[in-house]
């Protein structure tokens, strides 16, 4: 019975460890995915039933969202020139508050989609001089301009998180990493679980 038993519980954890990560991150993406919807589904403001009910219209929302990137992706190519952005940037950077907001924002999508991703060089930096190493992403190489020549940027996502940390390392304690930045982004987060 103990037998039987022992080996209903491994078949049990085997089983937890196939389907935990494939429910959560279908969960992750459902919850994502819904939440957008529903703030930006417009369907039961414009449409009504017979009764006068809103109509609700499920992925009206997503749609929305992905016809305005489009939209605005055409419109900043093909029509507005590089003075404009140039003003536009100007002008928002005028504002107090939305300054910093936009500037933040604008800087980490563009590191992971621009022209100049800045997350595409892991690195290895010997922290301390018992040999901890930590990985992070070379993100400036050059940093004279703010008293710290020799020095460089480095940036340490943190495990099971989008957060992280920014430290500026001597050149000597960095060395390239012989993975691609998206093996590296998920070994990080994974906690250094994933396989290499």
């Amino acid at each position: 019975m103990n037998r039987i038993v022992k080996a209903l519980f491994n078949y049990l954890v085997r089983g937890a460890l196939v389907i935990l990560p494939v429910a959560a991150a279908l969960f992750f993406i459902y919850w994502a995915v819904s939440k957008v919807d529903s703030a930006l589904n417009l369907s039961n403001v414009f449409w009504v039933d017979q009764a006068g009910k809103p109509i609700y219209i499920p992925g009206l929302g997503i749609l929305t969202v992905i016809l305005l990137l489009i939209v605005v992706g055409i419109i900043v190519t093909n029509f507005v020139t590089a003075p404009i952005k140039k003003w536009v940037g100007r002008w928002f950077n005028r504002l107090p508050v939305f300054n910093v907001i936009y500037t933040s924002f604008k800087d980490l999508t563009e590191a992971f989609v621009g022209d100049d991703k800045k997350f595409s060089e892991p690195v290895v930096v010997e922290v301390n001089e018992t040999g901890l190493k930590k990985i992070g992403f070379l993100t400036q190489k050059d940093l004279s301009k703010i008293g710290y020549p020799g020095d460089v940027a480095v940036y340490f996502p943190l495990s099971y998180s989008f957060a992280g940390q920014l430290c500026l390392v001597n050149t000597d304690r960095v060395k390239p990493l012989k993975m691609s930045a998206s093996e590296a982004m998920k070994f990080i987060v994974s906690g250094g679980v994933s396989q290499l």
